[in-house]
């Protein structure tokens, strides 16, 4: 075959900034369960949100300043940690997720609506309200930053401060075309936690893409071993890891993937 007919290649960069639907995203994997096809993807959010209030109501991880990397047009995943962390960071690489999440925190017409994701949380923790939620997301979140996460310094120009948290979910997987370029991002994410500092990571094993829509994202395919072992080489003890087994799975015509995870780790104390 002549080299110059292949067809060229498109990085993953590319494919989210002109392909990702935002809101068909959301509707599709956020909405709760409006039909059995969805019902998979809202036991994967009660999955993640019930082990986020577990693990920040336990009062053991608090602090000045919390960091997620990639957080998509969702805010899901800061619902329990808003009520344990003065500063919340939040970015992502696509202008139309970074404007999603604008458009919530400055209260404007047609936002996504988390309501059911907050009165859940408040059925889980017992504490709060939905409005107090609210109100506490959007007095925290000080920033929507862009970011890249195959740089060293993801928020390139922009410097942070080392944080007492860095949560990243499903994020890394999808940005790195391979396994040693996860490990890369990885580190790059780990290298803005404090020492000390927790690590709170979701994602999916076993998986190779995913569908938005009609568009198909690559995914690099993860084992429990192979994220273990890289958070070790990165010098953090895992405290927490957990998984579900996805359903379906020869039904599921969304994505491949075989189980979601969740899990806890500690920077390590001393030198970088």
């Amino acid at each position: 075959m002549d080299h110059d007919s292949s067809p060229p290649t498109v990085s993953s960069k590319e494919i989210y900034q002109t392909k990702f639907d935002a809101g068909t995203y959301l509707g599709y994997c956020y909405q709760p369960a409006q039909s059995p096809e969805q019902s998979d993807n809202w036991r994967f959010v009660k999955f993640v949100l019930s082990h986020l209030s577990r693990t920040f109501s336990s009062g053991q991880y608090k602090g000045q300043r919390l960091i997620e990397v990639g957080t998509g047009p969702t805010l899901h995943t800061v619902l329990s940690a808003c009520a344990h962390y003065q500063e919340i960071v939040l970015s992502d690489y696509t202008e139309v997720n970074r404007r999603e999440l604008e458009k919530w925190l400055r209260s404007e017409e047609g936002h996504f609506d988390w309501g059911a994701h907050m009165q859940f949380v408040c059925e889980l923790e017992g504490t709060r309200t939905p409005d107090e939620i609210s109100a506490a997301l959007r007095q925290r979140v000080g920033r929507v930053l862009a970011c890249d996460v195959t740089l060293d310094n993801p928020f390139r120009p922009v410097v942070l401060e080392p944080a007492d948290c860095v949560l990243s979910s499903l994020c890394l997987e999808a940005a790195c075309p391979d396994r040693d370029s996860y490990r890369r991002s990885l580190a790059a994410v780990v290298g803005h936690l404090r020492p000390g500092g927790v690590l709170v990571l979701i994602g999916d094993l076993g998986e190779n893409y995913y569908t938005v829509g009609e568009q198909r994202f690559p995914v690099v395919c993860l084992s429990r071993d192979f994220v273990e072992e890289s958070l070790t080489q990165l010098g953090l003890r895992l405290l927490d890891f957990a998984t579900q087994t996805a359903e379906n799975r020869e039904q599921n015509h969304k994505c491949d993937y075989e189980a979601s995870f969740f899990l806890v780790a500690r920077r390590n104390m001393g030198p970088a």
